[in-house]
């Protein structure tokens, strides 16, 4: 009896010290794997183990860019905590995946680093580092307090804009709750210079292309809020204005179709703020305001066009063309109505190709007016 409670208290304090221990092991692997990452450099303060609930919290993660040629690192993420678990009630329904949770997240892109194949290269090593931390797969994820941001210290004036605030959830991503053709949901809010940013997007997470549905809309951003952006990528700043966006995207089988629609309102390039600006300055600026003015519907003081987007991932079609028709039905004919029309979905992928001529276009009954009945003057 004896040598069995030897044996017993022998395991039991294994088990301590290995639970005392364990934080310290895995904080090592983490750096390790962060250390090893070809052209970043990252670091994590902390690790705290629960075991209770099958999970573990890191501490103030942070992870750079490295310019070996420069000798430069450049902020890339950071991270206040990342909280990485087993989803419990998937485990009801015989699935054993994990839920992951980010809380004030900070993404930080810089004019040099913003080409495409430079965005798919991050986010891709992005998700192999959290792979090598949570090998399961991922049923839930949620960004807490988050932010969005650009910098470019390149232009004249320097560029530094982001979007805040940012709530994230998606959940259903490995179809544990397989109900619908598209059963992952995902929703995110977040505020953009005094306006709200919102996306409801439904998909399927696991399909090999593109399979989703989706809906966004910005409304109330204050556009001198960005004149630092304006005038340096546009040489303008704008005195007063108002921007709501809206747009609809659906995809299936490798082609999308969907519109982005940009409202403008009570836009004021040209004031007495501008008395001091340079001549040709104030000429660019007077031609910007001139045009807004020619475009803008008086009644409802707002200048609007809406852009048809279809074809497929690797041949994107913009309607330039119907954009312009409704840049001129929302000057003289119609006001464009913003809201999200509720137009777009799955069944319309292949069907939503606008073949009509210029003029058919643009004398044709509005069907996003929304009751409207008479033209604008």
């Amino acid at each position: 009896m004896k040598k069995k409670y030897k044996v017993l208290l022998v395991v039991v304090l294994t088990l301590v010290v290995f639970r005392l221990f364990l934080p310290a092991i895995v904080l090592h692997y983490a750096n390790k794997e962060l250390s090893s990452m070809a052209g970043y450099y990252g670091k994590i303060e902390d690790i705290d183990i629960s075991l209770y609930r099958g999970a573990y919290t890191i501490d103030s993660l942070y992870l750079n860019k490295v310019d070996l040629k420069k000798n430069l690192q450049t902020p890339f993420i950071s991270i206040k905590t990342i909280d990485l678990s087993v989803e419990w009630r998937s485990l009801l329904k015989g699935r054993i995946v994990g839920e992951l949770e980010f809380v004030e997240p900070i993404l930080l892109f810089t004019k040099d680093k913003t080409e495409l194949e430079e965005v798919k290269k991050d986010t891709s090593d992005f998700r192999e580092l959290l792979k090598s931390f949570m090998p399961l797969k991922i049923n839930r994820f949620e960004i807490i307090d988050g932010k969005l941001q650009y910098v470019d210290k390149t232009s004249s004036p320097n560029v530094d804009i982001s979007m805040d605030k940012t709530y994230l959830l998606a959940s259903n991503l490995s179809s544990v709750e397989d109900t619908a053709i598209l059963p992952s949901v995902v929703f995110m809010k977040a505020l953009v210079y005094e306006g709200t940013f919102v996306v409801n997007l439904k998909l399927d997470a696991l399909s090999d292309k593109p399979l989703f549905d989706m809906n966004a809309k910005l409304e109330n951003t204050h556009l001198p809020y960005l004149n630092d952006f304006f005038k340096a990528y546009a040489n303008i700043d704008i005195n007063k204005g108002v921007l709501d966006v809206y747009a609809e995207v659906a995809a299936k089988e490798g082609k999308f179709t969907g519109y982005v629609k940009p409202v403008i309102k009570d836009l004021d390039v040209v004031g007495p703020e501008d008395r001091d600006d340079k001549f040709l300055d104030k000429v660019w600026e007077n031609l910007v305001g001139f045009v807004g003015f020619v475009v803008e519907n008086r009644k409802k003081d707002q200048v609007a066009t809406k852009i048809p987007l279809n074809g497929d991932f690797g041949n994107v079609e913009v309607g330039t063309t119907s954009a312009i028709v409704y840049l001129l039905r929302n000057a003289f004919i119609q006001a464009i109505f913003p809201s999200i029309d509720n137009q777009i979905s799955l069944s319309n992928v292949d069907k939503n190709k606008d073949d009509k001529g210029f003029l058919k276009k643009l004398f044709e009954k509005d069907k996003d007016s929304k009751g409207s009945k008479s033209p604008a003057k």
